[in-house]
């Protein structure tokens, strides 16, 4: 029988017995039967006691195991989460410093197309003096030559002579 049970009768036990006369909270029972079902509730309680002991240690047993996992599933987030910020920092600073290094890439090729429109313009400014003045040495020569032919035309006879020039 359940050691509850025992008790429940014990309770009904006290609560059946006669009232001592004059009195409201003495009561009388036959003392052998009292005292034979304190003795079973007792021999009844230690194995009930101990499985009861036996599940509170498994359920601290349980709870401990329980806390050191939520522990280590902590501790093993927090750094996961570490890690990944630190991976986002690393990106974002990468980012970051990809985006500066492509913009002083374009500012120096800007800088360079600048250098060499106007490396490239000087030349050219530069060939189109030597051209002007060796087309304006070309029509001198060819205003002479013909000069010289008109001249020499209207000498007739002179024309074994020498040319001036």
């Amino acid at each position: 029988m359940d050691p509850l049970d025992r008790i429940d009768e014990l309770i009904e036990l006290v609560q059946d017995a006669r009232a001592v006369p004059m009195s409201r909270t003495n009561f009388m029972f036959d003392r052998t039967e009292m005292i034979e079902r304190l003795e079973d509730l007792r021999a009844e309680l230690p194995s009930e006691l101990r499985k009861a002991a036996a599940v509170l240690d498994e359920r601290d047993r349980i709870v401990d195991a329980g806390r050191r996992e939520a522990d280590r599933i902590v501790r093993e987030s927090e750094a996961e989460h570490a890690r990944l910020v630190s991976v986002n920092e690393i990106t974002v600073s990468a980012e970051h410093e990809g985006s500066r290094i492509i913009a002083e890439a374009r500012s120096e090729a800007q800088r360079l197309r600048e250098e060499v429109d106007d490396y490239v313009d000087t030349a050219l400014a530069n060939f189109e003096q030597f051209l002007t003045r060796a087309l304006a040495s070309i029509e001198r020569g060819r205003d002479k030559m013909h000069a010289l032919r008109e001249i020499g035309t209207f000498q007739g006879e002179d024309a074994e002579r020498p040319l001036p020039f």
